[in-house]
């Protein structure tokens, strides 16, 4: 077909009416049309979960490769460049190389019909079962069970970290029945990681794996995290870590680190891989310091911020962090997707935040319009108004408080737009 991986990708969109329609039929049409690339994918880390998948993978990522372990990872969305989804052995895949799994997937496909994520996972799955590599870790796109990442009969280990309400329209409008789809990657007799769960959904999990005869790795049973004077304390049943703090900035961040380093002691891993996960883990847009760029001058001496998280999970962790920062006045530059509770998401921040200012994403078709998020600020208790970008809402706040500190949040498809601008 021949094309550079954007207009491949251009193409794939229109294989199916639906950017989203879950089901398993037509990934596994395709893989078999392939030869079945997902059994021969080096050992698979699964890993499912509302909020603190991507931050997970990062940590175990970074401690597998600093014992010399060469590491596939696959993940999605992309922020800047489609090729952020796709790490082999450790590298972001060239785009010589995605051109080519793209173009062999399209033919292969034969014109039928298939999503966008569908067959682009597909692609990943076929370029990491071709490359030599030590472990897969495979991260789930949404909810678990018809996820087209969950094709792989036996992997090494499985993870579900936290779930709360989320994709309601997809996954279900209960605790119980989201926790029901992200227990679909559990497989039997494989042992699965459980990070921090409420009670309701952690009553799934436990059933589904007592079916299975998975056995659970939970945290409040089998690991416990704590932060203690100023430390990361891990402890499990083959003893005890004292590790620094997190890299990754929030306290949600530390359970994201309880649930990295119980895979890593599970896989039987050292001190020297569970210190790397905590110390040297790189996630973008998960409260990113921004400190170079277009965007940053702009700010002149405010601070300027980025995070992707956009459920309300994430606008409570992202409110304990903020009331743990030393005081400055916080103001959030916000645009969301109109599938989200945008509620949800602010009402917690409310009490933290000078004032929002919203702003429509940038060549994003399901956007909610900047006036209807600055509505939904105004309901959660935060003074509000609108900009028509987020480079007029920095020279707007910064004129008011050039000392600020500024949060641009809401989604992870801005936090993509803004990393692009601000390159």
């Amino acid at each position: 077909m021949s094309g550079t991986s954007d207009a491949i990708l251009d193409r794939m969109m229109a294989l199916h009416p639906k950017v989203i329609d879950l089901t398993l039929d037509r990934v596994w049409r395709l893989l078999d049309a392939l030869g079945n690339p997902q059994t021969d994918l080096p050992p698979v880390i699964h890993i499912a979960g509302t909020n603190g998948k991507g931050s997970t993978q990062a940590m175990i990522r970074a401690g597998l490769e600093a014992v010399g372990k060469r590491v596939h990872a696959y993940t999605s969305p992309h922020l800047a460049r489609f090729h952020e989804r796709i790490r082999l052995a450790g590298t972001l895949i060239t785009e010589e190389h995605l051109t080519e799994v793209l173009d062999e997937c399209y033919a292969a496909n034969g014109g039928d019909s298939i999503t966008y994520f569908e067959i682009t996972t597909c692609a990943a799955i076929l370029a990491m079962a071709r490359t030599p590599a030590d472990y897969t870790l495979l991260e789930v796109g949404l909810g678990g069970r018809l996820d087209a990442t969950n094709v792989v009969d036996k992997p090494a280990l499985t993870i579900i970290t936290p779930v709360s309400i989320d994709h309601v329209q997809f996954l279900g409008d209960t605790l119980a029945a989201i926790a029901g789809e992200k227990a679909g990657i559990l497989k039997r007799g494989v042992p699965c990681v459980v990070g921090p769960q409420q009670d309701e959904g952690l009553a799934v999990i436990e059933a589904r794996a007592e079916r299975l005869g998975a056995p659970l790795i939970a945290h409040g049973q089998h690991w416990h995290v704590s932060a203690e004077r100023g430390r990361l304390v891990f402890q499990d049943e083959t003893g005890l870590l004292d590790l620094l703090p997190p890299n990754l900035p929030g306290a949600h961040q530390w359970q994201n680190a309880g649930a990295a380093l119980a895979a890593l002691r599970h896989l039987g891993f050292d001190d020297t891989a569970c210190e790397a996960a905590v110390t040297r883990a790189d996630w973008p847009a998960r409260m990113q310091r921004l400190k170079s760029g277009p965007l940053v001058e702009a700010a002149g001496r405010a601070e300027l911020w980025l995070d992707g998280g956009h459920n309300a999970s994430a606008g409570e962790a992202l409110a304990v962090h903020l009331a743990s920062l030393p005081d400055a006045p916080t103001y959030l530059v916000c645009g969301m997707l109109n599938t989200k509770d945008i509620g949800g998401y602010l009402r917690p921040m409310a009490p933290h935040v000078a004032r929002l200012t919203a702003v429509s994403i940038p060549g994003e078709a399901n956007t909610l319009p900047a006036e209807v998020t600055a509505a939904a600020a105004t309901a959660a208790g935060m003074a509000a108004d609108t900009a028509e970008t987020v480079r007029d809402a920095l020279v707007r706040i910064t004129a008011e408080a050039p000392d600020a500190r500024i949060l641009i949040c809401g989604s992870l498809y801005l936090a993509g737009s803004i990393l692009r601008e601000n390159n």
